[in-house]
């Protein structure tokens, strides 16, 4: 079975590649000597493994959009090539009689420049090396369709078929949710990144529906992401049903001893809700404190100093056409007078909004988060 997989792609939010690579290292995916490839902004990081390396990074990366499997990368340069070297792979051992296709091609400097055209060609050489029907749904995002990817860059045409099905952000846990919400993964990525021990106390004043603290609750109990949800690579003929529940149970993780203080805060009653139902669906509402407070009201712990992990209000959408900085200068005065010693990593849409806090800060760490441009800022009070 890991001569069909040539490669694995892990895909991250572009610009947190290396937080997300750090990540891998950590759960034992990538090997201390090993060196993936980690395009910078490109949004992946490349590595080779089988399928337990497939189901681990599926069932326990926190930081990941989605797992691809790289069937084969060839040169194209016309349709009757493409459309032979295509189906020459492997597709039996990855595709059902019964399957639904999405396609999502993409051509750059090729001399196949029409996309619908290389869907047309690839889509009929699949069908040919299986023999199946293979229906064709248009709305990539339909969960329950097989995802393939397609990539011509100059000339070079990589073939990836989609090992997640639904965007592994969706944990399964997050029904509820308040203005503008925060992707789990990214959250995630936020906890990841600032460096907390997982035993320090953590505070989000600005919590919405819980995004942040819940994940750093699941952290701390040792649950994975993928716990409550299914993948696409289980309903793939080359994996072994049996298996499952042995991978489950491997990769399963370790809750931390001593549990941490994490406080989840919003002046909003109705992000407070949210909040709560979501920390209740996870199983994780008895290991947070959830309050309905601003975060000048907000006590801090007294086993601090610990760690402040937020999504600041941006000064677009949820604070369209609102002057925030009042609110950034007095959140600043409020973090030194009430958190000294304590550790910061903010999301933040806007760095000189951020700098009416005058907190002192690190290089931020750009990226995009739905469309609009962000940064992680890092430091200490």
């Amino acid at each position: 079975m890991k001569k069909i997989i040539e490669s694995i792609y892990v895909v991250c939010p572009p610009g947190l590649e290396n937080i997300a690579a750090r990540e891998m290292e950590e759960v034992g995916l990538l090997a201390s000597d090993e060196k993936p490839v980690i395009i910078p902004g490109s949004g992946g990081i490349e590595f080779s493994g089988g399928i337990p390396a497939l189901v681990q990074a599926n069932y326990s990366l926190r930081s990941a959009t989605r797992i691809l499997v790289r069937m084969g990368s060839f040169i194209a340069t016309g349709f009757p090539e493409l459309k032979r070297k295509v189906k020459r792979l492997p597709w039996q051992q990855f595709l059902q009689k019964d399957s639904r296709l999405a396609l999502r091609v993409t051509c750059k400097k090729s001399r196949l420049y029409h996309s619908g055209a290389v869907e047309e060609r690839v889509l009929a050489a699949i069908r040919s090396a299986t023999g199946y029907k293979l229906p064709v749904v248009k709305d990539d995002s339909e969960t329950t369709a097989q995802l393939i990817v397609v990539r011509l860059q100059r000339d070079k045409c990589t073939i990836s078929i989609d090992a997640s099905g639904e965007a592994l952000y969706r944990r399964g846990y997050r029904q509820a949710v308040a203005k503008a919400p925060l992707r789990e993964n990214i959250a995630a990525a936020m906890l990841l990144s600032s460096g907390w021990d997982g035993e320090a106390p953590l505070v989000d004043p600005f919590c919405g529906s819980g995004t942040i603290p819940l994940e750093a609750a699941l952290m701390s109990r040792g649950i994975n992401p993928g716990s409550q949800r299914q993948f696409a690579f289980q309903k793939w003929p080359m994996f072994d049903m049996k298996q499952w529940e042995m991978f489950q149970e491997k990769f399963t993780g370790q809750p931390l001893d001593k549990q941490p203080i994490i406080i989840a805060a919003d002046r909003d009653a109705g992000a407070i809700d949210a909040c709560k139902a979501n920390a209740e669906r996870a199983a994780v509402l008895e290991n947070l404190t959830v309050i309905n407070q601003s975060f000048s009201a907000i006590i801090p712990p007294e086993n601090g100093p610990g760690w402040i992990v937020s999504n600041l209000p941006y000064g677009v959408r949820v604070s369209k056409n609102k002057d925030l900085r009042n609110l950034y200068t007095k959140m600043g005065t409020v973090f030194r007078e009430k958190f000294s010693g304590w550790r910061f990593t903010l999301l933040v849409n806007d760095l000189q909004l951020f700098g009416h806090s005058r907190l002192k800060h690190a290089k931020p760490v750009g990226f995009s988060n739905g469309g609009v441009r962000v940064f992680l800022v890092r430091g200490k009070i």
